[in-house]
């Protein structure tokens, strides 16, 4: 690759290289803060590539590769090369990782207690994490949560927190000083930003947190909750994660902990405000 950006995400190192100088140099501007790989030497490899030699310069358009890959996935415009590094970046994690389990959720963390919030698309996870960032609560991630299987504590891994539509305003407005990517807009998702994690979520970024809570969020409802049973949120989080059956004996065992020891919540909310107030009360 002819440029080349290597940075450390929690437990998690990443080599990305591309073709062109843009897609890295917006990655070095967002990612400036963040650690390198422990002893220069990445877990997983990106590479940001034309699908043909040509491709680099007429209508250039980046195929996303790596150690792991989708054959079938669609090639994203270069204006969109931003997008199509985290995309990489975190197939990478959810296919290749093993030594985690890997929820598909949001987690915020105050006074060492976790909240885990995961759901379907749309649910509002990553507006809630970044919202609850900005008011005093630590943010682990907004992609991935990464259970341990052996301590059952759950490890950082405070990437770029992607924000769609409507929640970019919300967001912006809630938290005035924080830092913003440049706006991508007419992606598959939409419009998307990208928040860069406060310096407080990138200082404790090697800091575990015991999981004391999972949240269930559904937005666009009237206010609610109800608990959620183990053997739901087993079934649920089996679909909410990239690598449970990878893991075989060890996934199955580690869920079943999780599930067993930590209280499960649906929530029904109608704005952020009323989901914001139940998760803090919980806290």
């Amino acid at each position: 690759m002819r440029h080349v950006f290597p940075v450390r995400i929690g437990p998690a190192s990443f080599r990305v290289g591309a073709d062109w100088r843009a897609p890295i140099a917006q990655l070095r501007a967002l990612y400036a803060d963040y650690p390198q790989p422990e002893d220069g030497i990445a877990d997983y490899t990106v590479r940001l590539s034309a699908a043909r030699p040509w491709r680099r310069f007429v209508r250039p358009s980046v195929t996303i590769a790596g150690d792991y890959m989708l054959p079938d996935a669609a090639p994203l415009p270069l204006a969109h090369g931003l997008l199509a590094a985290e995309m990489a970046m975190n197939l990478q994690l959810a296919l290749g990782e093993r030594r985690f389990l890997l929820l598909h959720a949001a987690t915020v963390e105050r006074d060492g207690r976790a909240i885990v919030l995961t759901g379907e698309s749309g649910a509002g996870k990553s507006t809630l994490a970044a919202l609850l960032s900005g008011r005093g609560w630590r943010l682990m991630g907004d992609e991935f949560a990464l259970v341990n299987p052996d301590s059952g504590l759950i490890h950082a891994f405070p990437r770029l927190v992607s924000l769609k539509n409507e929640a970019i305003a919300v967001v912006r407005a809630a938290i005035p000083a924080a830092r913003f990517g440049p706006l991508l807009a007419g992606t598959p998702k939409g419009d998307i930003r990208h928040l860069v994690p406060d310096p407080a979520a990138l200082a404790a970024m090697d800091r575990p947190a015991r999981p004391a809570r999972l949240v269930f969020p559904r937005f666009g409802f009237a206010a609610d909750t109800r608990p959620v049973g183990a053997g739901e949120a087993f079934v649920r989080l089996t679909q909410a994660s990239t690598n449970y059956v990878a893991l075989g004996e060890s996934g199955f065992d580690a869920l079943t902990r999780f599930v067993r020891s930590v209280p499960a919540v649906a929530l029904d909310y109608p704005d952020a405000d009323s989901a914001i107030a139940a998760i803090e009360a919980w806290a």
